[in-house]
């Protein structure tokens, strides 16, 4: 089969435009390059002049290949030149009318067959297409910064663009060694899509003063496994960029959350641009270098002191408890593991010796140092025995009715001045401390599934929690080796008011024929880093779990935007529930 797009004009040498340049001349095609203006052209040759010979420093290519790539390239500034190409790609600057006038003029030159593709990232590519008489040639083809690393291309087709040409595109894409995702024509395509409406509610959780943006960034990395979090991110990527996409995206939408938190228009406005102008979010050494100067390094240090904590109750016989007492032991308090009965408590006990076995034999811990942590833990059924203890963590059943049972059972028998603390990751942490006798004493403290594995724990504050209460968790979380944020009793606290929000997001561009399940997950692994992407992740934490955490920020927030998607319901409603259940999203009983 002949690969199609022998010659390919790439017209905007900038960044993207020089890397999709190089790319493509790497595939063995002829390339012909195109900037405004003579100095503009030579400068632009010089760029992909110096990034080849930096990939030969690097030992990506080979001198030879190097000399070769570049007899591939020809750089001028005429746009005529595009005729003689077989397929042109546009990276000039986000602006909807600058495209459409490049595109009419492209129309003009290019031979009826001339496929023409926009870089766009967010911008409609049927207005573009519009501004031709060929729109079944015309479609996106939106490669990731840096070109040279980044597998992902979304190939973007309207309804005009014909399936040959999406087809050849797609191909195209694979013979340079990306990988292609299919996406219709919908502001932000696929990742951006889901991308940027998360980096939104990050920026307007911040201008609330609902967290810092430290906590926010390292809640995100350290809960869900994210390369970068959501504050740092939007300064990499321009926060005039985040703006214009996030508009665009309304524009289509009409979706509140799409709306460009204030804070970034206010930014913008200021010329705080991220990391390009030396400051956005954060302030950088210099503009265009990634160190932050006024980023905090650790947690935040309690501004009071906080109390003693020596010895530590955790209710719960499950995974989660489980996996608290094994925090707690290894870090050296003794800990009374309370479950309904004794029968329960000593299983939940085997059950952690068999985790620290598991540790011994990976060569994380040491035979002495499991048999330490397992002599530090006693089971005990029922709750009476935890009267003396300075700490109770709950871990039981994520239903409120159980919860504030449990805290009223605690509140007689805990003594005065003990913290009691709640795991839940979704329920109001007031509605648990005012089942006591004492709110004050009463505090979130969720922990991420594995505990033991997980670094981060949402320590969350009450408008009632005594201040040395809270200082008291952040201090001792940080002494067990984990990573606390602080963040108010809101629902989905840090974590999972940015995550499912996303992860709902998914679910409706699914319902909508959108991009399929593998599509959207290909997109969100390789254009953003994520370790998994949507679909696999919600079946791995169950869709019944996911919708009722949906449930509840739809019910705090009361945004449109934020109820559950129909199809999530659907799936809940016949059973499928992800990995639990053998099918979700994907079919794992197959597997």
């Amino acid at each position: 089969m002949e690969r199609p797009y022998p010659t390919v004009a790439v017209v905007g040498l900038g960044t993207m435009g020089a890397g999709i340049a190089v790319a493509i001349a790497r595939s063995g095609r002829r390339v012909i390059g195109i900037e405004a203006g003579e100095d503009s052209a030579a400068r632009a040759l010089a760029r992909i002049e110096e990034r080849t010979a930096h990939a030969v420093e690097r030992e990506r290519i080979t001198a030879e290949e190097r000399t070769a790539l570049l007899a591939l390239i020809e750089v001028g500034h005429e746009l005529t030149a595009a005729a003689g190409a077989d397929l042109v790609i546009e990276e000039v600057p986000e602006q909807l009318e600058l495209k459409r006038e490049l595109f009419a003029e492209l129309d003009r030159i290019c031979p009826p067959e001339t496929v023409l593709a926009t870089g766009t990232t967010a911008l409609s590519v049927t207005r573009i297409a519009a501004a031709t008489a060929r729109p079944e040639r015309v479609l996106g083809l939106h490669f990731f910064n840096p070109v040279h690393s980044m597998k992902l291309v979304e190939v973007v087709r309207t309804v005009l663009t014909s399936p040959q040409t999406a087809e050849d595109a797609a191909a195209f894409a694979r013979d340079l060694g990306k990988e292609p995702v299919a996406a219709g024509d919908r502001a932000g395509f696929v990742v951006n899509g889901l991308l940027f409406a998360y980096l939104n509610q990050a920026a307007a959780m911040y201008e609330s003063r609902y967290a810092s943006r430290e906590d926010i960034d390292a809640a995100m990395r350290l809960g869900c496994g994210l390369p970068m979090g959501p504050l740092a991110l939007l300064d990499l990527i321009g926060i005039d960029t985040a703006r214009t996409v996030l508009e665009a995206m309304y524009e289509q939408s009409r979706d509140r959350l799409h709306a460009p938190a204030p804070i970034l228009g206010q930014l913008v406005s200021a010329g705080l641009l991220g990391r390009k102008s030396g400051r956005g979010f954060y302030t950088y050494e210099a503009p265009g270098s990634s160190r932050a100067v006024d980023a905090a390094t650790g947690p935040a240090l309690p501004k009071v002191p906080g109390r003693t904590v020596r010895t530590v109750g955790v209710c719960g016989s499950g995974t989660m408890a489980t996996g608290i007492v094994e925090v707690f032991a290894k870090a050296g308090h003794p800990v009374l593991l309370a479950a309904r009965s004794q029968e329960k408590a000593e299983r939940a006990k085997a059950q952690l010796a068999k985790s620290l076995e598991r540790s011994v034999t990976r060569g994380r811990m040491s035979g002495e140092q499991r048999d330490a942590a397992l002599a530090l833990v006693t089971p005990v059924g029922g709750y009476a025995q935890l009267a003396d203890v300075d700490l109770v963590v709950e871990a039981v059943a994520e239903d409120l009715a159980v919860k504030r049972e449990l805290f009223a059972a605690l509140d007689k028998v805990v003594r005065p001045g003990a913290v009691l603390a709640t795991t839940t990751s979704s329920l109001p942490v007031i509605s648990c401390a005012t089942a006591t006798s004492r709110p004050q004493d009463v505090i979130g403290m969720h922990f991420f599934n594995p505990a033991p594995a997980m670094k981060l724990v949402e320590v969350v504050s009450t408008v009632l929690t005594a201040p040395e209460v809270t200082a008291t968790v952040l201090e001792l979380t940080a002494k067990v080796r984990k990573h606390p944020v602080e963040c108010g009793d809101r629902a989905g606290f840090i974590v999972n008011a940015l995550l499912f929000p996303y992860l709902n997001d998914a679910v409706r561009m699914l319902q909508e024929h959108y991009a399929t399940v593998d599509d959207i997950d290909t997109a969100m692994k390789l254009g953003c880093g994520y370790p998994m992407g949507p679909f696999e992740l919600l079946d791995v934490v169950g869709l019944d779990v996911s919708l009722a955490i949906e449930r509840v920020l739809h019910q705090e927030f009361r945004e449109p935007g934020l109820a559950a998607a129909p199809l999530l319901e659907h799936l809940v409603a016949a059973g499928c529930l992800g990995r639990k259940t053998g099918r979700g999203f994907r079919d794992h009983a197959r597997r």
